[in-house]
């Protein structure tokens, strides 16, 4: 006879792993299916997010950063340091060592709080049944009272440039944190956040990266103030990023990639070492659900939900990637937390207004809520508060003095309704704007919090601020 959980969550990334654990503390019996086999070969916990993407991302950012500004940034802080060597494959064993950490840190989370991790593949059948398929092909069936489905997403292919990360000529975001030599030339289609993470990590370390984005916007869901900023930064950088430009077709040439692209100026070929195709995720719903489950999915494959993340079946729900929204770990887990919650007869609940956006270049840049763009659109009335980093007497020391906060209050309440940074440790900065938009703040409320002298956080300050005129190291206009 199959055994009954509470829960069974099936997805063990940070909107599956998360919820499990918060069922289990709840004391729900619960259950996480996960399939994932690391580059270890081992079965292993974290999803795409600890595995092949935010962690060994940002621990690449890291190195590479490090690595740059002992080349380049210490010369101003009167630091000169001779033959400094790139040991690529220390750094890809660090990365390694990092994820393997993080991942089997969750493997104990679940001993701890009593989750049981059921191994393969899982699927929703009827009536909250779930099948499990091992790795060797056994096949085993549990029943759920609650099932939440966490199968996070997978990069989109395009035909003009078909990914064989085995191969590695052209590769994925998978394939692009696995580099053993650094490419003399790096293509990257798409221009989005792990473009720029990755074209970034690659270009620190001595690629000639070229960035081919089809749209003429860049950063098109950031403040276009914000964007217009980095794309400046960016090029003073080194990457050439060329919008407008539609990749029709590519061609392998021994250990080489020739890509042929359009843009307003006609037809061009470019021959690249790697090419990166980086055009966005869609949800990893294929194979999730049977026929026979009737569960709801729209035309682009994300499961339908409600507010609560409940789909269109009692006692099944669906987080993460594979639901509305935008695709961000930290959105997952809270929506995981929220349906844990509700499960167990609390009253969970996300703000969706508030869920920050990073992109971990050099500059930072993160924001949350409204952009002006949008505002406007909307018609809604509102002030606009900026303070340059060039002001900020932290962020010179650290000579990272580049970039602005700029803050959106609502022109007649003055409730904040948006905070966008390129700058210095913006990804922590904009957190205080998150907690203020939780707390239906103001501008004022941030403008009379005493901020520490000299923090970078001062720049908010500033910001708040200069909303209504008030900026005291800005000349006001």
């Amino acid at each position: 006879m199959a055994k009954t959980y509470d829960v069974v969550v099936i997805g063990g990334g940070p909107a599956g792993y998360v919820a499990a654990i918060r069922c289990a503390q709840l004391g729900l019996e619960t259950a996480c299916v996960e399939k994932w086999i690391n580059f270890k070969n081992d079965p292993a916990l974290g999803g795409t997010c600890l595995n092949v993407g935010c962690i060994p991302s940002k621990t690449l950012l890291e190195s590479s950063e490090q690595y740059h500004r002992i080349q380049e940034g210490l010369d101003a802080h009167g630091i000169h340091v001779d033959g400094v060597s790139l040991n690529l494959d220390k750094m890809m064993a660090r990365k390694e060592d990092i994820v393997l950490q993080l991942t089997n840190g969750i493997s104990a989370l679940f001993k701890a709080n009593g989750v049981e991790w059921l191994k393969g593949h899982g699927k929703l059948l009827a009536d909250r049944q779930v099948e499990i398929t091992a790795r060797d092909g056994s096949v085993d069936v549990v029943n759920a009272d609650n099932v939440i489905i966490a199968t996070g997403s997978k990069p989109i292919d395009i035909g003009a440039a078909p990914v064989d990360n085995a191969e590695g000529l052209i590769i994925d975001s998978t394939g692009a944190l696995d580099f053993r030599e650094v490419p003399g030339t790096l293509g990257v289609i798409g221009a989005g956040v792990i473009g720029l993470e990755l074209g970034s990590v690659w270009s620190r370390l001595g690629s000639k990266v070229v960035m081919l984005e089809a749209v003429e916007d860049f950063l098109s869901l950031a403040d276009q103030q914000i964007a217009r900023d980095a794309l400046r930064q960016f090029k003073k950088q080194g990457l050439d990023i060329r919008l407008g430009t539609r990749v029709t077709a590519t061609e392998k040439v021994g250990n080489s990639v020739k890509v042929y692209f359009k843009d307003k100026d006609g037809d061009h070929e470019i021959t690249f070492d790697k090419l990166l195709v980086s055009v966005g995720r869609r949800p990893n719903t294929d194979n999730v659900a049977a026929p026979e489950s009737d569960l709801l999915f729209d035309e682009r494959g994300y499961i339908h939900v409600d507010d609560q993340c409940e789909t269109n079946l009692p006692g099944v729900y669906a987080i993460g990637d594979v639901v509305r929204g935008p695709m961000l770990a930290h959105k997952g887990s809270e929506e995981g937390v929220m349906v844990a919650e509700n499960i167990a007869g609390q009253h969970g609940h996300l703000n969706y207004d508030a869920i920050p956006w990073v992109i971990y270049t050099h500059p930072e840049i993160a924001w949350v809520g409204k952009t002006e763009q949008a505002l406007k659109a909307e018609g809604i009335p509102y002030k606009i508060g900026t303070f340059p980093f060039a002001a900020n007497g932290r962020a010179k020391a650290m000579e990272a003095a580049v970039g602005m906060v700029k803050m959106l209050a609502h022109a007649e309440t003055d409730t904040l309704l948006g905070c966008h940074i390129i700058g210095p440790f913006a990804s922590e900065l904009v957190q205080e704007a998150v907690l203020a938009m939780e707390f239906h703040a103001s501008s004022e409320d941030l403008a009379r919090t005493i901020h520490g002298h000299p923090t970078l956080y001062e720049a908010m300050h500033e910001a708040a601020l200069a909303v209504h005129g008030r900026a005291l190291h800005k000349i006001n206009t």
